[in-house]
């Protein structure tokens, strides 16, 4: 825990003001960008009335969280231009925007965690499982995540929150305690990272094994290579950018539990690598419509084309 209930909350003009415009406009432009490309995600989704297919819903979905993402995102962004201070000290003004951005966030973890889900059970079906993905149970995972994250992320709003516990309140991410903090982020992102780490592997595996057994029937063709590579590369960018994103996130978070210093005694340093971890999972929100929803039909066509072989080639394949 810090020392808060030691440190002299003195508020007079902590940060400069150049260092604020520094790292206040990147974040407005990255959010405003963010909230108008996961729009336009969500429009043209709509548009084309593809939300009859299970994956399609919660590539909307993921949309929808980033865009809630971006939108709290400027608005803290917003808070820490006019005032910075408050974002050190914290008010009752930060739990709204706080909230409701730990609430996209976790939302949009979750959403990651079920696309991986669905994509395996989408290579493996034609392998072990007949366990097929529907239209409802898309949307039972949707309000089922939306629903958690709720419960989750406002938690602050309904009382685990700081404002008048100065011994046990976060350095980074005032006025939120640290023990809600460690308690939403460590299991999350623990989530967050090792769940599609097993399912993209496993599509990999499942594709690689697949491969190999219509090799040794002499039937694996270079299309079947080519999307087998390129499914490979999309689940490895879908991880990294995960881990990109909110790795130093976990490691603020870290620093913050174990932080013994006074927030005045932490400027800037630590104030300007917490601005950036915003700006890396705003930045994940922009990447996210580029390798799950851009690419998602050719991706699905791929996929489609490797679970589905020609009867031969599956009476073939399976064989002793």
């Amino acid at each position: 825990m810090n020392g808060f209930s030691n440190c002299s909350a003195n508020y007079t003009g902590i940060w400069s003001h150049y260092l604020v415009l520094a790292l206040g406009i990147p974040q407005l432009t990255i959010n405003v960008t963010s909230v108008i490309f996961n729009g336009l995600v969500i429009v043209t989704r709509l548009a084309t009335r593809d939300l009859h297919k299970p994956i399609s819903i919660l590539f909307c979905n993921l949309a929808v969280s980033d865009l809630f993402t971006s939108f709290s995102g400027f608005w803290i962004s917003m808070l820490f231009i006019s005032n910075p201070d408050v974002t050190i000290f914290g008010s009752q003004d930060m739990l709204a925007p706080y909230a409701l951005y730990t609430t996209s966030i976790l939302s949009t973890i979750y959403n990651q965690v079920s696309i991986g889900i669905e994509r395996y059970l989408a290579v493996a079906r034609s392998m072990r499982t007949r366990f097929r993905v529907a239209r409802h149970h898309s949307i039972a995972v949707v309000l089922v995540s939306w629903l958690l994250a709720f419960l989750l992320g406002c938690l602050p709003l309904m009382g685990w929150n700081c404002l008048r516990a100065e011994r046990s309140i976060s350095v980074l991410y005032s006025p939120f305690c640290v023990n809600y903090l460690v308690f939403i982020t460590l299991p999350n992102v623990v989530v967050a990272f090792l769940v599609p780490l097993f399912t993209y592997l496993r599509i990999i595996l499942i594709l690689r094994r697949r491969k190999l057994r219509m090799q040794a029937c002499s039937q694996a063709s270079s299309t079947y290579k080519s999307a087998e590579t390129q499914v490979a590369r999309t689940s490895i960018s879908i991880w990294l950018l995960a881990l990109v994103s909110y790795a130093p996130f976990l490691a603020g978070v870290i620093f913050d539990a174990t932080n013994q210093r006074c927030h005045t005694d932490l400027y800037p340093g630590a104030y300007i690598f917490r601005n950036c971890t915003a700006m890396l999972i705003t930045s994940a929100c922009l990447g996210n419509p580029v390798l799950y929803t851009l690419s998602s039909r050719a991706l699905g066509a791929r996929l489609k084309a490797l679970r589905c072989p020609s009867a031969s080639r599956v009476r073939a394949i399976e064989q002793p």
